[in-house]
């Protein structure tokens, strides 16, 4: 079982959430509902999961098939759905931008099997009825 701890931090809404580990993350509302701006979204928190879930999944793959990965970027954007409690994440879009001597048809292969087979948030997403789009840029260090 996971253990995950969360002290309130001040007068508001912010958090600090502690791992079994002890690595930190900081949570915090916005400033219109009164927050102080101190710390991500919890919805912002699930996207950059769901980036960190399929980032170590690919990794994983293109290390076992000797791909030279010098710069990995994740970019994502996320819609969520309009006028309704709770708002759950409608659509994603995706970028994998890979740099070094890659062979693009393996990095979008690797990126396919994160999202569509091995990547738990990325599932747990579609599970909710999120839409998850993406697609593969690759610049080769030797060209």
């Amino acid at each position: 079982m996971v253990k995950i701890e969360l002290n309130r931090t001040d007068d508001s809404y912010a958090f600090e959430a502690k791992d079994s580990n002890g690595h930190t993350v900081k949570m915090d509302g916005a400033a219109e509902i009164g927050g102080h701006n101190s710390g991500a979204r919890p919805m912002q928190l699930l996207l950059m999961a769901l980036g960190s879930c399929s980032g170590i999944d690919i990794v994983s793959i293109l290390k076992k098939q000797r791909q030279e990965i010098s710069n990995f970027k994740i970019i994502i954007e996320g819609e969520r759905e309009q006028s309704k409690e709770p708002a759950l994440w409608k659509h994603i879009n995706v970028l994998f931008q890979f740099t070094g001597n890659i062979d693009e048809d393996k990095a979008k292969k690797a990126s396919a099997l994160s999202i569509d087979k091995y990547c738990s948030v990325a599932a747990t997403l579609r599970a909710a009825g999120c839409l998850i789009d993406w697609k593969v840029q690759v610049k080769n260090d030797k060209l």
